[in-house]
């Protein structure tokens, strides 16, 4: 991400039962109910205990005119205990029926916590589809640094972005970075605007009211924060970048190789489709020249949606879909988004302590491919953010609030970090920690201690030291 910036006896009743303790189920299951925050030290609220979540299948309708959007989400999951009642995140909206494994179930809200109480209690290991309705005009969610993100009205459609916590403006689930899921987003939209998401586009279709229905679909495991609806008017262009098969080394096999070939599909909103389509068309070359650096590209389709000035005020490594505003358009940008899709997509953070693991090494990134292709050394972008104050604020892995988390240390100094171990174990190594750290991870979650144990195996070294200065440290070495 490049960032900027009820009373009354019956209802007494309702709470008493949604948030009292065991109960016994006919099946002889003595349950629970799920937590309702996973208490991450920035939002201790964001996510839900009891269950992991497989599989989201969204179904939105979305009226520009009124900015009504009317929902249902289907959401296959596992319990991960007994369970008598479990917790969905959702901002606003108001939910009119759910259902679990297809029978009503009692729902509650309170503030973002959607509760529902299933007929039946659900037994530890047991699947189970709870199916929630809801309508409304969702809003943006201002976070604690200022900025906006979930859903935004755009002049004429909407953009839906959610790091770290705006995915809950415009779909019930577990909105933590730690329960990652396949998803199936379906958009209709009126005639005339185009509507996309992450992932593989499988079907669209126009109905007998004329509004267009398009259908997409996200194999790889998603954190909820990653996923993304942009509805407007826009442009497209398709190509093809290399793929987990094109060569034996996961490098490029040339951008037009057949081998293994992952689908590009770019969308740019009319007034900026022109001046944006070249840097649009270097994206299966960029990717290429990722690969050959960080190991196979992760996802089975690849892409970018680059919008108008004036909603967003930030890009956004969206998953297999990055979303930019024209502004930010530019090469290092993209290099960082796309950088993404292994360090922080496929790889994400176990919690958003550790987000340095996404930013640092997004912005390293574009310290190599300065290094490689604008013959600028790495050294001297160390350097450079060496030099200034700003990113001695806090260490990386410790920022000391929600409003610290996009701030230059966890980017600037994180970057650094690595530019250290890089000096430390030598080319050689840090190539190999470089593609073996997303391939060790892939598609699944990791903190700070697994990539410092990561490195430390990879190498042989105890690196305590480097560590403890600069990426735990409060003070500002005396030299780079």
């Amino acid at each position: 991400m490049i960032h900027r910036n009820r009373t009354g006896a019956a209802a007494l009743a309702v709470l008493a039962l949604l948030a009292g303790g065991c109960t016994q189920a006919t099946g002889g299951v003595r349950g629970a109910p799920g937590a309702a925050g996973l208490r991450d030290p920035y939002f201790p609220k964001l996510g839900n205990g009891g269950y992991d979540v497989g599989h989201y299948a969204l179904s939105l309708a979305y009226d520009p005119r009124t900015g009504r959007l009317d929902g249902t989400a289907e959401i296959t999951a596992r319990a991960t205990q007994d369970l008598s009642a479990f917790n969905l995140d959702l901002a606003g909206l108001t939910v009119s029926a759910a259902t679990v494994d297809g029978v009503p179930a009692a729902h509650h809200r309170a503030g973002n916590e959607l509760t529902l109480r299933p007929r039946e209690e659900i037994p530890e290991g047991a699947e189970f589809r709870a199916t929630v309705r809801y309508a409304g005009v969702p809003e943006p969610i201002t976070d604690a640094d200022g900025s906006e993100e979930g859903w935004m009205r755009t002049d004429g459609g909407a953009i839906a972005v959610g790091e770290p916590q705006g995915s809950m403006s415009w779909f019930p689930g577990n909105h933590h970075p730690s329960d990652k899921a396949a998803y199936d987003i379906t958009l209709t939209v009126p005639a005339g605007l185009d509507a996309f998401s992450n992932g593989v586009r499988t079907e669209q279709r126009t109905g007998a009211d004329g509004r267009v229905t398009s259908v997409w679909h996200t194999a790889e495991p998603m954190a909820s924060y990653l996923a993304t609806v942009a509805i407007g008017r826009y442009e497209t262009s398709t190509a093809t970048a290399p793929g987990p098969d094109a060569d034996e080394d996961g490098g490029s096999g040339g951008a037009g190789s057949d081998a293994g070939a992952v689908p590009v599909l770019t969308a740019a909103e009319r007034p900026v489709a022109k001046a944006s389509a070249p840097l649009r068309g270097e994206i299966p070359t960029i990717l290429g020249r990722q690969a050959e650096r960080f190991g196979p590209y992760p996802f089975s389709s690849a892409g970018a949606i680059v919008m108008t000035d004036g909603t967003l005020g930030y890009a956004l490594e969206t998953q297999t879909r990055p979303v930019f505003p024209a502004a930010s358009f530019d090469r290092a940008t993209l290099v960082h988004e796309l950088a993404h899709q292994w360090f922080g997509d496929s790889v994400t953070p176990a919690g958003w302590q550790d987000l340095w693991l996404n930013e640092g090494f997004a912005t390293y990134a574009e310290w190599l491919y300065a290094e490689e292709y604008e013959d600028v050394p790495a050294r001297t972008r160390f350097e450079t953010a060496f030099a200034q104050d700003a990113n001695w604020a806090f260490p990386p892995a410790a920022p000391p609030s929600a409003e610290n988390l996009f701030d230059p240390p966890v980017y600037q100094r994180g970057a650094m970090v690595l530019h250290k171990l890089r000096e430390t174990v030598g080319d050689r190594v840090f190539d190999e920690i470089l593609r073996g750290w997303p391939a060790k991870y892939r598609h699944a979650n990791a903190t700070t201690d697994d990539f410092t144990a990561y490195a430390e195996s990879v190498s042989g070294k105890d690196l305590d030291a480097l560590w403890d200065v600069w990426l735990y440290g409060d003070g500002k070495p005396a030299r780079p």
